[in-house]
């Protein structure tokens, strides 16, 4: 059939199966909108406040889904508006098709109206982008981005479109997609030599990255941390990989995570990396990392393999598939005072935190109970991200979003609107600093308009706590550009984009505000105040080995 590039883009979407897509139009891409509006029925299109949001909106929905997230733009402002959204998704692996149009190709080159080398502009933080100059090739571009952005280690890949393409017609065939095939690229003597190292341990140690996520292998992780007899930890992006409840879970590893994880890893004598890419937020202090452990690396990029951690063996592959053949093979394995050794460590170091005044854990304490820890947690970046890391328990992949590659403040709140439209039968709730909410708090007005039931939780203590944190412990408290106090009243905003709005001041209006939020159905955005000095502890300076963690009775006492 003849179909305009418009219609074409619109029919290698609904190939694709995608339901929902995130946007905001303008002039070069008003033929796509067009082709949108008599598909309407076919692809629910969500309308952000700014491009910003709609590609925080369709990085929620892919990671919460698993399925490749949508995103569209108009050309210049409009484009370059997505990157940082791009870089986010990029620095995480999230799946993400951007779909951008440009001004006409006569125009290209001429610095017209509204144009900007998006292509150029993303290069780097994409997984592949292309423009596409000619209508023939439109739908196999498109086709191929999302064959790319969804295999292999995911990520986001950017098709820009000049308007004229959109406009012209040429002949479409319906395809259906090809299916994703992963193929391990590991050798069966590699698997010898970890399956060696797998048996021969005395103190293994689990650690499990965002890309167990990705790979959909938490009952593989969970059945080989059995048969390993060994405890696990897990990074900001592996949450919910590993049962929360599980005794044999120490927590977060790294900057804050737990005294049991970091000085566990410290001693055992093999950590087994599990799509982990071995950050510097979880390392510390590289020649300190797990120096008496031998380390076994398991990831499907070949390009993480000692690029910041020597290992002793690696096996590249999908996770999954590895890990079943790892799990057929390997005989029960009993690591009795391993693990006695480190329940002492998780007993002797148990996350704490002020318990008479109101604060951010206990906060997500009361969330977890009312939600049964069945709700999706999203975050934006700072303190509050790291205790929703910490204090609630996280049971299964994909109910917690937060952006750690990039540190993004301001993704919380459209990625949780992304979610929720992904996952409609789960309470999806973002955790937000009063700082990055001030970001994109516009996106409540986009929540509104769609009367989509998201909670948006401020953890308001008047600074950029984390920032402020720092400055406390390293910069001789100069508080530089970090107190917020001002005449800025987030429940009259929320109010004023359309949603309810509740204010939380005391530890005995918490679980009444979260009930009624959850009850209400509608966006609701509870403003709860905090005292400005709260500190996440667990913390490692920044460079020095994770074995260093320090908490606010090791502060104290160093004080003295």
């Amino acid at each position: 059939m003849i179909l305009t590039g418009a219609e074409i883009v619109v029919e290698c979407l609904k190939e694709q199966g995608v339901d929902t897509v995130f946007g905001y139009p303008g002039g070069t891409i008003l033929n796509v909108y067009d082709a949108l509006y008599q598909h309407s029925n076919e692809i629910n299109h969500i309308l952000t406040s700014h491009e910003q949001g709609a590609a925080h909106a369709a990085d929620g929905y892919a990671r919460a889904t698993g399925k490749v997230g949508v995103c569209l733009a108009t050309s210049g402002p409009g484009a370059t508006n997505l990157v940082t959204g791009i870089a986010t998704a990029y620095m995480d692996s999230v799946p993400m098709v951007a779909i951008t149009c440009n001004v006409v190709l006569p125009s290209l080159g001429k610095d017209s109206f509204q144009e900007v080398d998006i292509a150029g502009v993303t290069m780097p933080i994409t997984k592949h982008n292309y423009i596409v100059k000619d209508i023939n090739i439109l739908a196999d571009t498109l086709r191929k981005a999302f064959t790319i952005a969804g295999s292999g280690r995911p990520g986001p890949v950017l098709v820009d479109i000049t308007k004229d393409v959109t406009a012209n017609t040429c002949e479409f065939v319906q395809k259906k997609p090809e299916p994703v095939h992963t193929e391990h690229r590991y050798t069966e003597e590699e698997m010898q030599n970890a399956l060696y190292l797998l048996r021969n341990a005395k103190k293994p140690f689990i650690y499990v990255g965002g890309g167990a996520v990705i790979s959909g292998a938490y009952k593989e992780v969970r059945e080989f941390a059995g048969k390993l007899d060994a405890p696990v930890c897990d990074t900001l992006m592996g949450k919910g990989v590993f049962d929360g409840h599980d005794v044999r879970y120490t927590g977060m590893i790294g900057m804050h995570g737990t005294k049991a994880s970091n000085f566990g890893v410290s001693e055992c004598d093999l950590l087994i990396a599990m799509g982990a890419r071995f950050s510097d937020r979880v390392v510390g202090n590289p020649k300190k990392f797990a120096e008496h452990a031998k380390v076994l690396h398991i990831d499907i990029d070949a390009a993480e393999i000692n690029k910041n951690i020597r290992t002793d063996v690696s096996l590249v592959g999908d996770l999954k598939e590895v890990l079943e053949s790892i799990n057929a093979r390997l005989e029960q394995q009993e690591h009795a005072e391993w693990m006695a050794h480190i329940v002492e460590l998780k007993d002797k170091y148990p996350l704490t935190y002020d318990e008479p005044q109101l604060s951010c854990p206990y906060i997500m304490e009361e969330i977890d109970r009312l939600t049964g820890g069945d709700a999706v947690i999203t975050t934006d970046v700072g303190q509050h991200q790291m205790w929703a890391a910490q204090f609630y328990k996280y049971s299964m992949p994909r109910t917690f979003l937060s952006s750690g590659g990039l540190g993004t403040m301001g993704y919380g709140l459209g990625a949780c609107i992304g979610a929720k439209m992904g996952r409609p039968d789960k309470t999806c709730i973002n955790i937000a600093g009063d700082g990055c909410f001030r970001m994109n708090m516009n996106e409540l007005a986009t929540a509104s308009r769609y009367n989509i039931p998201i909670i948006q939780v401020v953890i308001n203590n008047h600074v950029l706590g984390m920032v402020r944190q720092w400055q406390t412990l390293f910069y001789g408290k100069r508080y530089s550009q970090t107190v917020l106090h001002d005449n800025v009243d987030f429940c009259k905003v929320a109010e004023g984009l359309g949603c309810e709005a509740i204010r939380v001041t005391k530890k005995e209006e918490v679980a009444p505000a979260i009930e009624k939020a959850i009850a209400m159905k509608k966006p609701v955005l509870l403003d709860c105040i905090i005292p400005e000095d709260d500190k996440v502890f667990p913390m490692v300076p920044a460079g020095a080995p994770i074995s260093e963690a320090f908490d606010a009775q090791d502060l104290a006492r160093a004080n003295q």
